[in-house]
């Protein structure tokens, strides 16, 4: 079985980031870590005029937090330091100085539609449906929270959130405005990506930066409040109801 990894490559201007992990591009802390640390280094390139966020294989986007990890918590330390690199990876792609373009090419479950939420723009398939189901085990969808809010709006975020076991067609998330655009396959999606992504490397640097600023006005106290929401959700996850559900997930798996 292929090993988990991060790695990333500038071509002509274009930062390009691949994460894998073999359960369903789940999310374990180190994979957080490393995506972070990723982005941090791309933002920082001058290389790298855009960047592109993408995952391997053709099913899942991200799976959202590792259940393995999850169930594995047993202090509140080791839970906050767990849902801090969730808010590690947001935080890197909201400060960082170049726009993201995140390529969703399948299912986006919990801190995977965190990740498509922050990004500047995003592509995605039809078969690239979006759930919240952290409700369903027991936590929330406390970090991911503002991102999702902010780029599909209070209502839509509820409705998610509360209806934790439900999928939303790729339509749907474009219409409350998480998918930037929406492709028939996935050879039609990574034409549009090139295509946007080669007129972004060819952009001003410093406009780029500057818009990026302007559309993230208004988050300048996610450093900290995402980690306060770490906290909540670290909590939550040691709780008997969380554990007992998250059990009940994986064997069903």
């Amino acid at each position: 079985m292929q090993e988990a990894f991060v790695r990333s490559e500038i071509l002509n201007g274009i930062g390009n980031i691949h994460f894998f992990h073999p359960q369903s591009n789940s999310m374990p802390g180190e994979q957080l870590r490393n995506l972070a640390a990723e982005i941090e280094k791309l933002g920082k390139d001058d290389a790298a005029k855009v960047i592109v966020l993408q995952s391997e294989g053709d099913k899942a986007f991200c799976a959202g937090a590792s259940f393995d990890e999850l169930i594995a918590i047993k202090d509140l330390e080791t839970g906050l330091k767990f849902f801090s690199g969730f808010a590690a990876v947001i935080n890197a792609m909201r400060k960082a100085p170049k726009f993201i373009i995140a390529r969703i090419q399948g299912k986006a479950v919990g801190g995977g539609v965190g990740i498509a939420s922050s990004a500047d723009y995003t592509f995605a398939t039809e078969n690239a449906l979006v759930k919240l189901s952290e409700l369903a085990v027991g936590i929330g969808p406390f970090v991911v929270g503002p991102a999702v809010e902010r780029k599909i709006g209070t209502s839509a975020f509820c409705h998610m959130t509360i209806n934790a076991t439900e999928w939303q067609s790729a339509q749907w998330a474009r219409e409350k405005g998480l998918y930037a655009e929406v492709c028939a396959s996935i050879e039609e999606m990574d034409k549009g990506i090139q295509s946007l992504a080669t007129k972004l490397a060819s952009s001003n640097p410093e406009a780029m930066s500057m818009l990026k600023k302007v559309m993230w006005e208004g988050t300048e106290n996610w450093d900290e409040l995402l980690i306060e929401r770490a906290g909540m959700s670290g909590k939550l996850v040691l709780s008997e109801f969380t554990i007992n559900a998250i059990n009940k997930f994986k064997q069903k798996k």
